[in-house]
């Protein structure tokens, strides 16, 4: 047996799931069956091309249709455009290929209910990348709060801000089109909103204070292909941005904690920002990954002259460190690269028929996914009543 590999999208995030599924065979025990990185897929052919060279995969193909063809490909990452994923999704489960899916899962809870259902009738598997679950650092500060080492978790004030929207003549692409929600709430929204239910031990049931703003109402239509964040040469037509640059909501946990979170696409000087700080009846703890190989703890002490913050840096006895990374040894350090190595390994593993282990979680389904978007959806709703509290749909 063996495990024929494709990635669909050839962009930054595409890049990412490409390394992974090179480097996932070289962690931990070698039990994973000999995989094999077939093709990578994007309608830019150069790109597709430079992307296959560059990761060691056999060939490269410029439609997504030639991978669900495709006799010899097994498992499929999907890296396009949100709006995309249905289509290409329901082809792949269809043609028996297990998928792996970008968040969110889509851009209209229709289409994403529409890929739960496919997924539930496919023979092959169907998850979603919620990356920053595989954080040692963020998974070490859920392990304590699960511990009860903390006590009950209160409150958890939460943000993502990132800078690649900060130019206003930067060109539009895909990102910037799409309803409200689909903007910088979706891209990194999306990923501040799991982690701080991951973080917290609790799904949201509820979110108000939603407010969604557009700053840049008008981009420049690029000359060439955008790939990723990247800018390039635009033309003096311009074209209207149609989602939210940035979003801030107040977040209600079933086990009664509440939460306090903000995303940006343009926040000067914060190319890709994500921290949060938990407050529990016993203490805190707190992250920031632009520091990604500690995380900070307060317990307080009986002296109060040095009671505070302490740093621990992470390693061997902290989630995903020992035999996960190639020198498993404290402080050496630790990245976003990481996450899609660990999630690509939990994949392969999950199709290999491999049963799950503690140390390695299986990735979140589709359903998770779709949970994902009515939260955010319930963020819009708020936004469009005024702030109101509005539940998170089922």
């Amino acid at each position: 047996m063996s495990i024929g590999v494709a990635v669909i999208g050839a962009g930054m995030a595409g890049k990412a799931h490409a390394a992974a599924y090179r480097t996932a065979p070289t962690l931990y025990d070698s039990v994973l069956p000999p995989v094999r990185l077939v093709s990578i897929a994007d309608v830019y052919a150069p790109l597709a091309e430079s992307t296959a060279a560059r990761f060691g995969y056999e060939r490269f193909d410029t439609s997504w249709e030639a991978i669900v063809e495709a006799d010899d490909i097994d498992v499929v990452s999907v890296v396009v455009a949100n709006r995309l994923h249905r289509e290409i999704v329901e082809a792949l489960l269809a043609a028996g290929k297990h998928v792996l899916c970008e968040k969110p899962l889509s851009d209209t809870i229709e289409d994403a209910r529409a890929m739960v259902a496919a997924a539930e009738k496919a023979s092959a598997l169907g998850r979603i990348g919620l990356t920053f679950r595989r954080s040692p650092g963020i998974a070490s500060i859920r392990r304590l709060v699960q511990s009860g080492r903390l006590g009950r978790p209160l409150n958890i004030s939460a943000s993502y801000w990132a800078d690649y929207g900060c130019d206003p003549e930067g060109p539009i692409s895909w990102r910037y089109k799409g309803p409200d929600r689909s903007g910088a709430l979706a891209d990194i929204g999306s990923h501040l909103s799991y982690l701080t239910e991951f973080a917290v031990g609790a799904d949201i049931t509820s979110v108000r204070g939603g407010t969604l703003s557009t700053v840049f109402p008008t981009r420049p239509k690029p000359l060439g292909t955008v790939v990723g964040h990247e800018g390039g040469a635009v033309s003096e037509e311009r074209d209207t941005v149609e989602n939210d640059d940035v979003a801030t909501f107040s977040a209600q946990f079933e086990n009664g904690a509440t939460g306090n979170l903000q995303v940006s696409r343009v926040a000067a000087g914060h190319p890709n920002s994500l921290s949060f700080e938990v407050f529990c009846e016993k203490g805190a703890a707190r992250f920031d990954f632009r520091n990604p190989g500690q995380i900070e703890i307060f317990t307080p002490d009986e002296d109060p002259g040095t009671s505070g913050y302490r740093t621990v840096v992470l390693g061997p006895a902290h989630p995903y460190w020992r035999g996960g990374l190639p020198m498993d040894a404290p402080g050496v350090g630790i990245g976003q690269n990481d996450g899609f190595i660990f999630q690509a390994r939990a994949f392969l593993e999950e199709v290999a028929g491999i049963p799950e282990s503690e140390s390695l979680p299986r990735n979140a389904d589709f359903a998770d996914g779709l949970r994902n978007m009515l939260l955010l959806d319930a963020v819009a709703q708020s936004a469009a009543q005024g702030g109101a509290t509005v539940p998170v749909g089922i």
